[in-house]
């Protein structure tokens, strides 16, 4: 039937699959054996809650249906892109994927910790940033006690590396 024909209220809005975390082209997947489980963890939940659908209407059901199916496609599509590394691995006295960072923002005398991780495991709140990230870039293959700048913008920040944990 032609579009013409059909009642403006029987149009059903798109629906919208929100994108995981962006993984720059060419990037290798990298994550801990953490953010792998919790990768796991996360398709299990969405698995059952597809299971446990069924107290809606049919089009309220579809719509979950389609959004939990888009969720699960996309974390599968991550999940097998994903190339575990142990943060044990690496080289305990630089800075590498994995890594506990802290160190000193000279420029306005604050102290951070930040912890290197997958883009799907990275949260801010806790500390844990992108291996992507400027920052983290900035970081990698430093040791304790080097100042490295951090370009920011037209600002570069001199950053002290005081301690790196595993």
């Amino acid at each position: 039937m032609s579009r013409g024909f059909v009642r403006e209220s029987d149009q059903e809005e798109p629906i919208v699959i929100p994108p995981r975390a962006i993984l720059p082209d060419g990037v290798i997947n990298y994550v801990t054996p953490n953010g792998h489980q919790e990768l796991k963890n996360e398709l299990q939940t969405l698995e059952t809650e597809l299971t446990n659908l069924g107290n809606e209407n049919e089009t309220d059901l579809r719509r979950s249906q389609t959004l939990i199916h888009g969720k699960i496609k996309l974390l599968k599509e991550r999940l097998a892109s994903a190339r575990t590394l142990n943060p044990e691995d690496q080289a305990q006295d630089e800075v590498r994927f994995g890594a506990t960072v802290k160190f000193k923002n000279k420029s306005v005398n604050a102290v951070q910790t930040i912890t290197i991780v997958g883009v799907d495991e990275a949260d801010v709140s806790k500390g844990k940033i992108a291996f992507t990230t400027p920052i983290a870039s900035a970081l990698a293959g430093s040791k304790v006690d080097e100042i490295i700048d951090f370009k920011l913008g037209s600002e570069t920040r001199k950053l002290e590396i005081l301690a790196i944990s595993y």
